[in-house]
């Protein structure tokens, strides 16, 4: 049985799926104006997350790791609420098809003829780049 007075519930959730729902004992995530911590009891909280990955320190010791391609984090004092467009599990992420897209993203931006298609670009390309450092911190955790 969890010891719900030391954890707090956490869900991860992308447009398509829950991709974590389950009581921790820590969050850490990118947000708008810095890396965040989130402990049980934690003062109420709305703000933005940036592309990044999520830390979940699991109510068993272990740890999973969700990439977000930004969005939005509520925090309650017993519940952590992670809202993405795009959330992929660390163990589902593939590090040649980020940077296939890396490349692609790049390549719109040479190309970029208006300010719109620049911006677009140079988002791509953050969230892209966020995505492989995710991988990368993933697997010096293993």
């Amino acid at each position: 049985m969890v010891d719900t007075t030391h954890t707090i519930h956490v869900d991860v959730v992308s447009a398509e799926e829950s991709i974590f729902s389950g009581e921790a004992r820590f969050v850490a995530l990118p947000g708008e104006a810095g890396e965040l911590g989130i402990y049980p009891r934690h003062t109420p909280l709305i703000t933005r997350v940036r592309p990044g990955s999520v830390r979940i320190e699991k109510a068993d010791g272990g740890e999973e790791f969700v990439f977000v391609a930004g969005g939005i984090l509520e925090v309650q004092p017993n519940r952590v609420t992670v809202l993405s467009d795009t959330a992929i599990r660390g163990k589902d992420l593939d590090e040649e098809k980020a940077n296939e897209s890396r490349r692609a993203a790049e390549e719109a931006l040479r190309n970029a003829k208006s300010e719109i298609d620049v911006a677009k670009a140079q988002s791509e390309l953050a969230v892209m780049a966020a995505q492989i450092a995710a991988l990368r911190k993933y697997r010096q955790k293993k």
